[in-house]
């Protein structure tokens, strides 16, 4: 009896060998493994369905200011808010009508994402970025709190937020830019003006002006936050080459659909390249060669900051680029592309408000067509 039980309490107390603890260790390890792709990849679908969710926003904001204003935003000069969709005489102290300091169209549009309490904080008769003089510029500070501040519907969750600082705190961040088109120049008073649905300065454009079709015309385009790292070479960087002339006949506002524009593009993009690889300063100049602020801030309305272009598919082995010779911001002509950390794409909200996805690999002359809003061009419905 005394014999049995002890063999009974002998067999109880033998716990799992080493090779059976091994074994055990890596079926968990190979079930993880095979789980964490799946488990990755679903937080990306509920990341970029966000980041859809939030064009589709911006996409709805745009027509319910339409109907209000009866034309789509600007990017202005402090002191041109209205309802004339003019923006072209500011009456700001010391005349500043530059893009320097001027408003987003995304800022025009807060009223409409349910930010109606920061539009009435907001002086928009006083730039919104640079300087403390208020002589020349009005005090910069007046509108601290609403540079400071982020908002959802600008912010994709698959894009990490820049650590740079803004007036003490970390800066707002924008992800999605109005398109000035497959445009070099985004000024609407330069000899060409741009061609896509939103520009600065000039008289706005309405669903009317679109006459390629608003389902046919990117209005919102997607890009990533850049390395806040401006001393570091990265694809999300901005490359100054200097006052440099992009094709002839209009130089900084040709359109890359535009015969002399296609054909500029390639000597533009290797002169960007170039200047990227050398150290030093920009040509002509001595701005950094290299600026990481794409994504950094909503309020400005100028490229790389609320402004792009659709140059290049999405995600170019190229770089951003400015041509400007005297620019201490990046408001001047150039490539300010989509992006994003989406698989194989970006995402676009088309300016009848839905959003669709390019692909990397999506043709040129397709990208130029997507970005023009009175081209004229034919785009097939398997094209991107």
């Amino acid at each position: 009896m005394n014999h049995s039980l002890s063999r009974y309490e002998a067999r109880r107390s033998r716990g799992f060998t080493l090779i059976e603890l091994l074994v055990v260790i890596a079926i968990i390890a190979v079930l993880i493994a095979l789980l964490l792709p799946a488990v990755q990849a679903a937080r990306e679908a509920a990341r970029r369905s966000q980041c859809v969710n939030n064009l589709k926003q911006l996409g709805l904001a745009m027509y319910n200011y339409e109907s209000t204003i009866n034309c789509f935003p600007l990017a202005v000069p402090a002191g041109c808010i209205g309802s004339s969709c003019t923006g072209t005489t500011p009456n700001q102290p010391g005349g500043v009508g530059s893009a320097w300091g001027s408003w987003s169209p995304q800022a025009l549009l807060l009223t409409y994402l349910e930010q109606g309490p920061l539009y009435q904080a907001t002086n928009f008769n006083f730039v919104n970025q640079g300087s403390t003089d208020f002589s020349t510029y009005g005090h910069t500070y007046i509108n601290s709190t609403t540079v400071r501040t982020r908002i959802g519907s600008f912010l994709c969750p698959s894009s990490p937020l820049m650590s740079r600082t803004t007036f003490g705190s970390p800066s707002a961040g924008n992800n999605y830019f109005a398109s000035f088109g497959s445009s070099f120049g985004f000024d609407g008073q330069w000899t060409n003006a741009p061609n896509g649905v939103f520009k600065f300065r000039g008289p706005a454009f309405s669903p009317r002006d679109v006459t390629d079709g608003t389902s046919n015309t990117v209005a919102w385009g997607e890009w990533k936050s850049g390395d806040n790292n401006d001393g570091e070479r990265n694809f999300q960087d901005v490359v100054n080459v200097g006052s440099t002339n992009l094709g002839g006949g209009g130089a900084d506002t040709i359109n890359a659909n535009m015969p002399a524009g296609g054909a500029a593009l390639p000597g533009y993009i290797a002169l960007c390249n170039k200047t990227w690889a050398a150290s030093g300063t920009a040509p002509g100049g001595s701005q950094v060669v290299q600026r990481s602020w794409i994504a950094e801030l909503w309020t400005p309305g100028v490229p790389s900051r609320t402004l792009g272009n659709l140059l290049l598919p999405p995600n170019p082995p190229a770089m951003n680029c400015i041509s400007c010779g005297g620019c201490g911001d990046n408001d001047g002509p150039g490539i300010y592309s989509l992006s994003s950390n989406h698989p194989g794409g970006a995402n676009v909200a088309m300016a009848d408000g839905s959003v669709r996805f390019l692909k990397n690999s999506t043709a040129l002359t397709t990208i130029w067509a997507l970005g023009s809003r009175k081209g004229g061009e034919i785009i097939s419905s398997d094209s991107y």
